[in-house]
Formats: C-alpha cells, sequence, structure tokens
C-alpha cells in the first residue's frame, strides 16, 4: 500500500516537466530546482509562483493541472515557473559560511528568470508564507525584472494610523486570528529563527518528530482539514531531501526578536502592482488597509473559505484571482 501511494506521488510530479538549472550568485553556484508549463504561445505571459514552509513546489501541483487540462502548449497563456526554493527539498541549500537572507534568495531566483530568457519581458511573481516576502522583495526593488505581484499573505504587526471602523465582520474576525496566531501558534517560528541548529537536529533525526511538527500546521492553519495523504506527502518529501534545518533560513529574519516587522523596511514596500487575495483561515487575515499600507494596491478580493495553503486547498480560486490580476496589469506594466 506504502509502495502505491509513493508511486502514485512520483507520477503525479513527473507528469509535469521537472528541471534544475545552475545558478550563479555571490561567488557560489546554486542548483535551483522548479516545475514548470511553457507555452509556445508569443503573448504568453511569464509567472514565477513561490512556496513557504512548510510548503514545497507540491502546493502548486493542482494549480498546474487545471492550466494543463484547460489549455494546450499553443494556447497557454502563461509560463508558469514553480522553483523549489533556496534550501527547500530539490534545491541547492544556503552556504554554510555566508549570512543568507530573503534578499539573497531573491536575487537567486530573479536570475533563474532572466536565464529563462525573461530578462526583456519581466515575470508577475506570486507569493504565500515565505515566497510572499521574496515576492515583496522583488516588488520593491529596481535591480530586478519584476512587473507586479500577487500575495496571499502579509502578516505585520498592527499599523498605529487606522480606524477600526474601516473593518468589515470578516475582518475583524481575521484580527482576532492573527491575535491567536501571535500569542500561542507562533512558538515554532521563534524557535526556528532563535536555535535553528537544535530544532534542526530534532527534526532531521526522526520522521516522527517531522510529521508531528509539521502536521499540527496543516491542521490548524487550513479551513478543511487536509487528506491525510496530502500532509505524508509535504513530510516525506522534506525527509527525503534532508531539508528540515536547511529550509529554517528565513525565521532568522523574519522572527528573531527585533525584526517582526522587517516587512517595514522601505526595499520591501511594493512599488510594482499588488494584487491579493484573502482568506479567512490564514495564519493573520489582515484586513485591506493594512494590505494597502505596504505596496500599491490595484487588485483585492476577499474570500469566505480557505486558509493558509490556498494554492493547496483552493487551487481554482487562486488561480482565478491570479488570472484576473494579471489581465488588469500586464497590457500596462512598463
Amino acid at each position: 500500500m506504502v509502495m502505491l501511494c509513493r508511486r502514485h506521488v512520483e507520477e503525479r510530479i513527473n507528469s509535469f516537466p521537472n528541471f534544475r538549472m545552475p545558478v550563479e550568485y555571490n561567488t557560489d553556484t546554486y542548483s535551483v530546482h522548479f516545475a514548470a508549463l511553457f507555452s509556445t504561445n508569443p503573448a504568453a505571459v511569464p509567472v514565477m509562483m513561490l512556496h513557504g514552509w512548510p510548503g514545497s513546489f507540491l502546493e502548486f501541483l493542482p494549480v498546474l493541472r487545471i492550466l494543463a487540462e484547460k489549455y494546450t502548449p499553443e494556447t497557454l497563456p502563461y509560463h508558469i515557473v514553480v522553483p523549489s526554493l533556496p534550501g527547500y527539498t530539490l534545491s541547492s541549500p544556503p552556504p554554510k559560511d555566508k549570512e543568507f537572507k530573503i534578499e539573497d534568495a531573491a536575487a537567486i531566483l530573479d536570475t533563474l528568470m532572466r536565464q529563462l530568457g525573461f530578462e526583456k519581458s519581466g515575470y508577475v511573481v506570486q507569493g504565500g508564507d515565505v515566497g510572499s516576502k521574496l515576492a515583496r522583495v522583488l516588488g520593491g526593488t529596481t535591480n530586478n525584472v519584476a512587473k507586479a505581484v500577487h500575495l496571499n499573505f502579509c502578516i505585520m504587526p498592527d499599523p498605529v494610523n487606522i480606524p477600526e471602523t474601516l473593518y468589515g465582520g470578516l475582518e475583524q474576525e481575521g484580527i482576532k486570528r492573527a491575535k491567536w496566531f501571535k500569542s500561542i501558534g507562533s512558538a515554532y517560528a521563534l524557535e526556528h529563527a532563535t536555535r535553528p541548529s537544535t530544532i534542526g537536529l530534532v527534526l532531521s533525526s526522526s520522521p516522527l518528530a517531522l510529521l508531528a511538527w509539521v502536521g499540527e500546521k496543516f491542521l490548524e492553519w487550513t479551513d478543511d482539514d487536509p487528506d491525510l495523504h496530502t500532509i505524508l506527502e509535504d513530510v516525506t518529501l522534506y525527509w527525503l531531501t534532508n531539508c528540515a534545518s536547511t529550509c529554517l533560513w528565513p525565521y532568522r529574519q523574519l522572527f528573531t526578536p527585533g525584526n517582526i516587522g522587517a516587512h517595514e523596511n522601505p526595499e520591501w514596500h511594493i512599488q510594482k502592482p499588488l494584487g491579493f487575495s484573502w482568506f479567512p483561515k490564514e495564519i493573520a487575515p489582515v484586513p485591506k488597509a493594512w494590505v494597502e499600507a505596504t505596496g500599491n494596491l490595484v487588485w483585492f478580493r476577499q474570500h469566505d473559505r480557505g486558509g493558509h495553503f490556498a494554492a493547496l486547498e483552493r487551487p481554482e480560486v487562486l488561480l482565478g484571482d491570479f488570472e484576473e490580476f494579471v489581465e488588469q496589469v500586464w497590457p500596462g506594466v512598463a
């Protein structure tokens, strides 16, 4: 039974083209894995979709499946590139002798898109969780070729100048959920940030420990409890690629005491067109007014179902939002 399930997952992954590409950055060479669908349509829009922790490129396979079934290579309106983030699963880990930050990972993935031939056209980037942070950097700086950003995650400190009268009922519930996460749901992030070697050794030494650590996040951060096989697929990929410790690098920058709110760095303010999809069971579903404070928000939609792993939980909805956003912003993107 276990063998049949494993083969089923392998077949599903291999039903899409998978690649590795060497990327030179800061005197090091990274092998970056990505799954992709490339179009032969000359007007196709290049797109990069970015996962987070404890996810992987597997999150976006349902989106790729929808597109593969809906379009042919000749009619596909996008080039969809879904990388494994540096340090995650099938991509190279960060160097052990250098500081490695979100800005570094963003530069590596921007270089990947350039090497794929999208330097002139640019691309649209979509991201949740850690992927949203990379997308935020790509949308806030001018030394990359990203042209627009779509997010479904925007955890941040409470702004002090936004009146609560602006918040709708769902947004008020979202603020309560964000407070819950901050008070009793974020201990794992502080552990990742302040003791990455300790927790990394624990998670790398026992698949049961890894399953407990990751599995609870899928149960708490989703709207409907995910299928057990979904959790096992994710945990198994982490275990087989031995990335439980090499994927923790973002937390030192994001959650080390004193650094929470690093996105308020002016370089992380999204200058390019920003779209946002809001889901109620996100770990911190902040109000629209908060998102507006972090970038050039031109498109927003609130949903009444869905959680942290939006591409996995509600792929049709997330893809529909993204397609509408791209249709609005791409013709006018410089």
